[in-house]
């Protein structure tokens, strides 16, 4: 019976062992790493607010915000700026890297489509993701997709061919309140070394301790390569902010993130076939990784 005990715990290790050696080599080591796209979109469902959701997202527990672009050793405050016109929010995820450069982290982008539906997706910067990564509500859980003609931006992994329903995010808290007739576009009002007496920086997370941490949001959110709110796009693209700081540090790691796709068609037993795409990402030391995790769709 020790034998046995002894046996079970051993497994155990080499199990948690592998998850953490796992969770290590999925690093791409751009800043992106240190922001969960997928958390900040639960954060801004769960929000009456846009000041709440600011709120939310730079909360130590809510496990959303790692990043330290400037370098000083403490998580930086992502604050959040709503560009609108009419029906189209692009509301702005952005880090004050000094007292002249700004950094986008990423856009929320939002359209309403009809009286009691709307669309809602979240861009990852290609500064902070290597490419513009693209987030959506997903009942399908950590789906992927492609569209049809395999052009636009996204993230590294696996897509599926066949179409994914799209959510409405109307009823969200946060949505319903940018609607209110009588809402002002929040612009936060903090900036370099000015900021709320509630927050409390605190000391970035190594990335086998934060990674974990955000994979309970893919649950609900699916990395996608169709860009579906195009107006708020383009609402959003003469305000994006880039900083020169954040470029030059992280040179080397944008250089040494190269992904390539290949596509095969698959065949099952009974005679039905569906795609898949296989991608490698190229990261740092020239290693490549390839990522499957994505289900091909019956044809």
């Amino acid at each position: 019976m020790q034998n046995l005990k002894q046996l079970f715990l051993l497994v155990v290790c080499i199990a948690a062992a592998t998850v953490s050696t796992k969770a290590q080599t999925d690093s791409t080591g751009l800043p992106g790493d240190n922001f969960s796209l997928q958390g900040a979109l639960e954060m801004f469902k769960q929000s009456a607010s846009i000041e709440e959701f600011e709120k939310k997202i730079n909360t130590e527990s809510n496990n959303v915000n790692n990043l330290d672009l400037d370098g000083n050793g403490e998580i930086d405050y992502v604050k959040v700026i709503d560009k609108a016109d009419k029906d189209v929010h692009a509301f702005i995820l952005q880090v004050a890297v000094s007292e002249s450069e700004n950094q986008d982290i990423a856009v929320i982008e939002l359209e309403k489509t009809g009286d009691t539906t709307a669309l809602l997706q979240i861009i990852g910067d290609d500064e902070m993701y290597g490419e513009q990564t693209i987030v959506e509500a997903s009942d399908e859980g950590d789906e992927i997709e492609s569209d049809n003609d395999g052009k636009g931006s996204g993230p590294s992994f696996n897509y599926n061919e066949a179409s994914r329903i799209v959510v409405n995010v109307f009823f969200w808290p946060s949505v319903r309140f940018v609607y209110r007739p009588a809402y002002v576009p929040w612009v936060s009002p903090w900036r370099w070394g000015h900021y709320p007496g509630w927050w409390r920086p605190w000391r970035p997370f190594a990335w086998h301790v934060f990674h974990p941490r955000r994979l309970v949001y893919h649950r609900h959110f699916a990395v996608v390569r169709t860009h579906r709110v195009v107006v708020a796009h383009r609402v959003y693209t003469p305000f994006r902010a880039s900083s020169t700081i954040v470029r030059t540090r992280t040179t080397v790691a944008r250089n040494n993130y190269k992904v390539t796709r290949t596509r095969t068609r698959v065949t099952g037993p009974r005679g039905n076939t569906r795609v898949r795409t296989n991608t490698t990402i190229q990261k740092r030391g020239g290693r490549g990784d390839d990522d499957r995790r994505g289900r091909g769709r019956r044809g």
